[in-house]
């Protein structure tokens, strides 16, 4: 059932959103010159999949969890998606194709060792990873591996539509800050 609503509202919301993903795209070009960020994450199973978004930092920026990165590689415009999470809308191109749920542990770098060996312990990959979840709602990021594959563990356990759902709903209103950025 998860899995239909979750193929709905990235259907739907591409469907709507195109206007946002234009502007974003045109006003990115001129921010960075590459306004679409593809970067390969960990999925269920461990598997290697594409995560889209709108690139908040400068394009040489290196290729780090986001608490590892420097503040100052965020542009005025990345900013601004960071603080919106519109930065995160391509993901539901993501969302679509069935590499990710809307709701989910978030999918990390390939490179988290510590983090990847605490979400083992804990069975985090046997589900799809996620936009938002427990974790994000409650700003605990990847700075912070135990905590997180913990609170991911949580998440699964206790998932059902009416958490789902409420976890979507909360991070649509403003609740979790997003990624962290030293």
């Amino acid at each position: 059932m998860i899995r239909i609503f979750d193929f709905l509202a990235s259907f739907f919301g591409l469907l709507f959103l195109w206007p946002i993903f234009l502007i974003v795209v045109i006003i990115g070009l001129f921010d960075t010159g590459s306004p679409v960020f593809i970067q390969t994450r960990m999925g269920k199973n461990k598997q290697p999949f594409k995560l889209i978004k709108f690139r908040t930092m400068s394009v040489e920026t290196k290729s780090v969890a986001s608490h590892l990165a420097n503040n100052a590689s965020i542009t005025k415009l990345g900013a601004f998606l960071r603080r919106t999470k519109i930065d995160e809308l391509p993901q539901l191109i993501n969302v679509l194709k069935g590499d990710m749920s809307l709701v989910g542990p978030r999918p990390n770098l390939f490179n988290q060792e510590e983090l990847i060996a605490e979400r083992d312990k804990l069975g985090i990959y046997d589900v799809l990873p996620g936009i938002t979840g427990l974790a994000q709602v409650q700003n605990i990021d990847m700075s912070t591996p135990e905590l997180l594959a913990k609170t991911d563990r949580e998440m699964i356990e206790t998932l059902n539509i009416n958490v789902y759902f409420k976890y979507i709903i909360m991070t649509v209103t403003g609740s979790g800050s997003g990624d962290a950025v030293k």
